[in-house]
């Protein structure tokens, strides 16, 4: 098993302990940190980013500590820590004000918590730079390419979206492809962004 980076392992490691100080204070915690609706009355600037160190159960810490082993690892790896903090940041915060959007259009109250959004930010980023990169996901276990793994899981979050299946916040994971996307357009210096960064 290669070595995680270090930005990497300390993020999988902040985020599994936060999830244990959740055994202990569940409720405590996400009346702080968890991102709440603009309406809600609960939410704090500070929310846009300290509700992707909580999760909502083990699977979901899982899952997502193991997409950013999967292609957090290797992005660091070619971006340098720095590059790759203000990488994920972006999708963070992305896929936090695309929730908030969403929330508000829909009047719900119910507060979003984990990584996922900035996970699809690196799930794109690893589809555009390594798009032939062949690779097996867990769901389907079935051999794909990074691009094509990519498409299918943007389109099932959009589907999955639009028919508010399972209580997930979709739209968040989409929004963090989008903030990805833009992030490294801008560092390329293309549209809708001017100069070569």
């Amino acid at each position: 098993m290669p070595s995680i980076p270090p930005f990497t392992k300390a993020l999988m490691l902040v985020c599994t302990a936060f999830f244990c100080l959740q055994v202990f204070a569940p409720l405590q915690l996400q009346a702080v940190l968890a991102l709440w609706p603009l309406s809600s009355g609960n939410f704090w600037p500070w929310q846009v980013v300290s509700y992707a160190l909580l999760h909502g159960g083990p699977l979901h810490l899982f899952f997502n500590m193991l997409g950013l082993w999967m292609f957090g690892s290797e992005l660091e790896r070619l971006w340098g820590s720095r590059r790759y903090a203000h990488f994920l940041l972006a999708g963070v915060l992305a896929a936090a004000f695309t929730q908030l959007l969403t929330t508000a259009l829909t009047g719900s109250t119910t507060p979003t918590v984990g990584a996922s959004g900035g996970l699809f930010a690196l799930l794109l980023a690893f589809g555009m730079l390594f798009p032939n990169r062949v690779i097996m996901p867990l769901f389907p276990p079935i051999p794909m390419k990074a691009r094509t793994f990519v498409i299918v899981f943007g389109a099932l979050e959009l589907v999955l979206g639009l028919y508010d299946v399972g209580g997930v916040a979709h739209f968040a994971h989409l929004g963090g492809m989008v903030g990805g996307f833009l992030m490294i357009r801008y560092w390329r210096g293309q549209s809708p962004f001017g100069r070569r960064r």
